[in-house]
């Protein structure tokens, strides 16, 4: 993998962390809405949006390949799946003011990532590794006796999305067309939603034009990250991509604590402590090892000119 292939992947990576760190902006501005109808409409203006991109570039070609391949199919029906459970879980915690819990949740991913890599891909998981992620086990469990409370919301959504992230990285589909079949794959669902559950306050033809237009963003604000992500995951180590997510939680951590003002217990602020060790652990054995596989590059150029 090239050098620039690498700076390509860590851009993608800031952009697509960056935009879920703002996310939460834009579902509480959708907070009078049911979370299923909220991802009813997420799936719909996704197929859309990715329907027009694959028209412009004219890559349809790549999704009919994709759709002849069984394992393919089966591959991102398991992770639409992965994936719908993640956004409904996503929305309903930023709505119902479990942002806190969501921010853990994505705090937690980078380290399960680094587990990840290392049971699935045989990354190597050095021992200052282990001692960050043993940083965050810890902390879960911390909450666990002394608040009687398993933060099941942060588990689900660090599990469902790094196991989401590792199914996509093994799938050689491009991240357009990938993503394209995953939301084709929730259409259904999404329909069967719309005709038979959705509340009447999601119905565009009942609604003035404001919110219309909030709800249809929702297919650039789904799509866009998810672009970068899957990009990303194709270009760079996915230990590596982990390091990046640090950027969103922290957004939403600052916006759960200042602006929406989110109680923040003792017990809580303690394993959130220690998950921030672990990344800072973590942070820290990244750029040192960084450091000294550079070094190693640049003395192995120097001996070859010699």
């Amino acid at each position: 993998m090239s050098s620039q292939q690498v700076k390509h992947g860590m851009l993608l990576a800031v952009a697509a962390y960056g935009i879920w760190g703002f996310a939460p902006l834009y579902f509480k501005l959708l907070s009078d809405i049911p979370a299923p109808d909220i991802l009813m409409h997420r799936v719909f203006w996704s197929v859309l949006v990715l329907g027009l991109i694959i028209l412009v570039t004219r890559t349809g070609s790549q999704l009919v390949t994709a759709l002849r391949h069984s394992r393919t199919r089966h591959l991102l029906l398991f992770t639409s799946l992965l994936l719908a459970g993640n956004w409904l879980l996503f929305i309903w915690a930023i709505n119902n003011d479990h942002l806190l819990d969501a921010s853990l949740g994505y705090y937690i991913n980078p380290l399960f990532n680094v587990f990840l890599g290392r049971v699935f891909l045989g990354e190597t998981l050095r021992p200052i590794q282990q001692v960050a992620v043993g940083c965050a086990v810890f902390g879960v469990g911390f909450m666990v006796i002394a608040h009687g409370e398993l933060p099941w919301i942060a588990l689900v959504l660090a599990i469902s999305f790094g196991c989401y992230g590792l199914l996509r990285k093994q799938n050689q589909t491009d991240a357009v067309t990938g993503l394209m079949l995953e939301s084709c794959f929730m259409l259904p669902l999404a329909i069967v939603y719309a005709i038979g559950f959705a509340t009447p306050i999601s119905d565009m033809l009942n609604q003035d034009w404001s919110l219309n237009v909030w709800l249809m963003a929702s297919g650039v604000i789904t799509t866009l990250p998810l672009l970068c992500f899957n990009a990303a995951a194709k270009r760079i180590q996915y230990s590596t991509l982990g390091f990046f997510q640090y950027l969103a939680p922290t957004m939403m951590f600052l916006i759960a604590v200042i602006l929406y003002q989110e109680p923040l217990q003792p017990s809580r602020l303690i394993m959130f402590g220690f998950v921030w060790l672990g990344l800072a652990i973590f942070t820290w054995d990244s750029i040192r090892n960084f450091r000294r596989k550079r070094k190693k590059a640049f003395s192995a150029v120097g001996a070859d000119d010699s």
